[in-house]
């Protein structure tokens, strides 16, 4: 598709306008703002509604307003080195009001006695009457321009509103008419604004209703074309083949009927749900969602024992080499007395070994294969492969995804994560998928304590981990930041792991791992971790996903405050996994509402469904698991929890264009929508 004048001047460098220099380009560049398109779809995170033009004696204490005020006098008061209070005497024939400024001395040169100027911001009370702190103002000439509803935008260092504003305006300015994409029957259906109004009317509304339908379009798009991009895939993936009809056997049963444990009715519900997905002639594409213990993997040997008795091979792929050997353990413990032959194929293999295995999966020897990426290589062919699975999809991206399903001529695929979505979540992000929930915890489970705490109980926590060492169980201490640099006010792993391992720890076998390390390295650390050579380690949040150790019993968490409610949760599941109680504390010093909301519903609940609901309500989900890595779209207007009725309309509307989509207008736009996305969603 060639691309547009409009695509072309869209799509330069931010420093091809005038005025941006390398250094304005690189404090943009930290706002995500590279091109000229991302200046205009760099939203306003909020306004000031500058229209409300009160009389002074009108205005009440706490409201937010414009006042017209002529200066009357000003007085400085220096309070202590870098702190001096300026403030103005202003009136209006109404009545009198002070405008208080901190650190701009230079005001008598700018504000002019006996003239009127336009001042906004929000009135307090003062001990010599009402004052407004800090408050926007403007010469009353500019009236038109000022008394407006006015884009409030992130900054960073060396970005200003100011500037901001003046890029906006001029790349307006520059574009006499954004073009409409989107279907004209679309437009006209949800009675949308048109984009080139919705882009004016989201920077510069001229009234609410205007911002409101501005903001009703940008959003309806963003996830119309979520929602587009994923008809295409599911579409993709199992576009008209027919999938494999597995027979149903008893040899499941049976198996369920000698398991050492019972079935929880989520789990039988789920393999239900599986069972009948691989009995029909569709191909399976179905995501299983877990909370951390749940037990999926034993709903997924289950799939594989089905998929093996029916006379096919059975793939099984981990993020992790670690991940991958521990599912390795697991599954080959379930298989290999029914006389299964498994095997383990990861990257570290010796070459000779590698080589070997590779013939043994060509001729259908061996019938599950658990690997990492590896198993996705172009030299890895297999003999009839009838299901892949993937665990902790969000690890993964689609395309891994489609690669790995790609060694089947039509497998069934499933997919396994512990994360707990919320489901509305759930739908919009794997939207191409079916959907099972485990939402019931096996019994007999112990629940783990957890406990939040303030940096005053630290020295006793220590002396109690060196306790529960002796005890030869097991401690994880997790940090927000690697090296203290990072921040100063939050405690570094790596400057901990120096200063304990030296002194309270120095006697213990203690070890690090971050995100700057090697994969290698972690790997390692990792493994002296399972293996219990090492006793206590600190890291940052890598350790979040997948690792299972027993011993492990103690999860610390330093700066809890800095972490999201599910990264919290999913912290906390790393510890708890055997008959032993386990335990999580939180330390934190902050005072602030959110924060204690967030370690009140930690200690009060362990239920990852309700933590993640909560988490998505709280903090929105671009900032869910805390990190864009796991394929969850950063949107530029859209919040899934705020517009869900918005994410209905626009499933609609794909469902709609995909019904289309033979339309000439329709496919374009479809193809639009595809070649966007790309790398943009992480998928």
């Amino acid at each position: 598709m060639a691309s547009t004048p409009l695509e072309i001047f869209l799509n330069k460098n931010v420093m091809d306008l005038k005025g941006i220099s390398v250094k304005k380009a690189a404090s943009l560049r930290k706002l995500g703002i590279n091109t000229i398109n991302d200046i205009i779809m760099n939203i306003p995170r909020s306004y000031e509604d500058r229209r409300n033009i009160k009389k002074i004696a009108d205005v009440m204490v706490g409201e937010t307003a414009t006042v017209i005020g002529k200066v009357v006098s000003f007085d400085h008061v220096f309070i202590r080195r870098n702190l001096t209070i300026t403030t103005v005497l202003i009136q209006d024939g109404t009545s009198s009001l002070f405008v208080k400024f901190y650190n701009q001395n230079y005001l008598e040169k700018v504000l002019v006695k006996g003239r009127a100027y336009l001042f906004y911001g929000t009135v307090q009370a003062g001990y010599e009457g009402p004052v407004m702190e800090m408050p926007t103002y403007a010469r009353l000439e500019n009236k038109d321009v000022f008394a407006v509803i006015h884009p409030i935008y992130s900054l960073t260092k060396g970005v200003s509103q100011y500037m901001i504003h003046k890029l906006v305006k001029e790349v307006l300015h520059a574009v006499k008419h954004f073009k409409d994409t989107m279907p004209q029957y679309i437009v006209d259906k949800y009675h949308l604004m048109s984009k080139d109004e919705a882009l004016r009317n989201i920077h510069f509304p001229k009234n609410e209703e205007l911002r409101t339908n501005a903001r009703f379009r940008l959003a309806f798009e963003e996830l119309l074309e979520l929602q587009i991009l994923l008809h295409s895939i599911k579409e993709d993936t199992i576009s008209n083949a027919t999938g494999i009809q597995f027979i149903k056997n008893n040899t499941t049963k049976k198996f369920i009927e000698n398991l050492p444990f019972k079935l929880t009715n989520a789990q039988l519900r789920v393999w239900s749900e599986i069972e009948k997905d691989m009995a029909s002639d569709k191909i399976m594409n179905r995501l299983v969602i877990g909370d951390v213990g749940s037990g999926k993997t034993i709903v997924a040997v289950l799939a594989i024992l089905n998929a093996i008795v029916n006379g096919y091979q059975a793939l099984y792929m981990a993020p992790t080499e670690i991940l991958a050997e521990q599912h390795m353990k697991t599954v080959s413990s379930f298989l290999n007395p029914l006389g299964i032959k498994t095997a383990l194929l990861t990257g570290s293999l010796p070459a000779a070994k590698k080589r070997q295995l590779l013939e043994e999966i060509e001729k259908g020897e061996i019938q599950c294969v658990v690997g990492t990426h590896a198993l996705i290589q172009r030299n890895v062919t297999y003999d009839n492969v009838g299901i892949v699975i993937t665990d902790e999809q969000h690890r993964f991206g689609v395309r891994q995804r489609a690669q790995l399903a790609a060694k089947g001529k039509t497998p069934d695929v499933l997919v396994m994560t512990a994360t707990p979505i919320p489901r509305t979540l759930a739908l919009i992000l794997y939207g191409d998928m079916d959907l099972s929930t485990i939402d019931e915890l096996p019994a007999g489970r112990i629940p783990i304590k957890t406990y939040a705490v303030d940096s005053t109980m630290r020295d006793r926590i220590l002396a109690w981990t060196k306790k529960l060492v002796k005890q030869n169980q097991q401690i994880y201490i997790v940090h927000p930041a690697v090296e203290e640099s990072e921040n100063m006010n939050l405690l570094s792993a790596t400057e901990n792991y120096k200063k304990l391992s030296t002194t309270v720890f120095k006697d213990i076998p203690t070890g690090l791992v971050h995100g700057k390390m090697s994969a290698k390295a972690k790997e390692e650390v990792m493994r002296d971790f399972v293996a219990g050579k090492i006793k206590i380690l600190f890291s940052t949040t890598v350790i979040e996903v997948g690792v299972d150790v027993p011993n492990a019993t103690l999860m610390i968490i330093e700066n809890a405050e800095r972490f999201g409610l599910s990264q919290l949760h999913q912290l906390r599941g790393r510890v708890g996994r055997n008959n032993i109680q386990s335990y999580c504390v939180m330390i934190t010093d902050s005072k602030t509402d959110l924060a204690k909301e967030r370690m009140t519903i930690m200690v009060k609940t362990n239920d990852g469904f309700k933590i993640s609901e909560k988490d998505l309500e709280l903090r929105g989900p671009g900032e869910l698991f805390g990190t864009q890595q796991h394929g969850i779209p950063e949107f530029k207007v859209a919040n899934l929890y705020e517009d869900l009725d918005i994410l209905g309309i626009a499933q609609d509307a794909a469902f709609t264009i995909m019904k289309n989509r033979n339309d000439e207008q329709t496919a374009w736009y479809i193809k639009s929508v595809i070649k966007k996305a790309e790398g943009m969603f992480n998928l």
